[in-house]
């Protein structure tokens, strides 16, 4: 079987840089530098800015940066267990400027027959490897607070400003 050639670029933003990793045509990863769970097998992944998905990656942060809800229009293809894959699917249902939290989310899985705590959940949130763009940063405490977040709390707290939540953090 053949080995996956996996590329990379770096993207920076307003609240730190990023690394992304592609396949051919997909984004798999998408980590702020350094942050809780970042990839330790990066040496072997190919540098190439130019890849066409990184092109397209790179004018959304843009776009969403700059304050705007631009639309995904390249693949996203986070790798992760059955159970992480449909926490993941319901993140991207998250309305950007909406929140969410761990519990509803368990309850979500749960009604579609899959078994879920809160705590589960919160595992497979923190364990997403597409930041932003699979907005794990869009999932709150059960009060509303902040909590938990692999970039860092004052990331979160800065993503979610950025979308308009008017929310009062604890």
């Amino acid at each position: 079987m053949k080995e996956q050639k996996i590329f990379t670029c770096i993207a920076d933003t307003p609240l730190g840089k990023l690394q992304a990793a592609a396949s051919e045509n997909a984004i798999i990863g998408l980590w702020f530098i350094g942050q809780k769970y970042f990839p330790a097998c990066i040496k072997t992944w190919i540098y190439k800015n130019d890849h066409p998905v990184f092109v397209s990656l790179n004018s959304w942060l843009k776009d969403y940066f700059a304050g705007k809800k631009p639309d995904i229009t390249f693949s996203l293809s986070p790798k992760g267990t059955d159970f992480q894959q449909s926490v993941w699917k319901l993140l991207i249902k998250i309305p950007y400027g909406k929140t969410s939290t761990y519990g509803a989310i368990a309850v979500k899985l749960s009604a579609g027959g899959k078994r879920a705590a809160a705590q589960a959940v919160g595992g497979a949130v923190g364990h997403n490897p597409i930041s932003i763009l699979i907005p794990c940063h869009r999932v709150l405490g059960a009060d509303g607070s902040l909590t938990g977040y692999a970039g860092g709390l004052d990331r979160k707290k800065a993503l979610l400003e950025l979308e308009n939540n008017a929310f009062s953090f604890r």
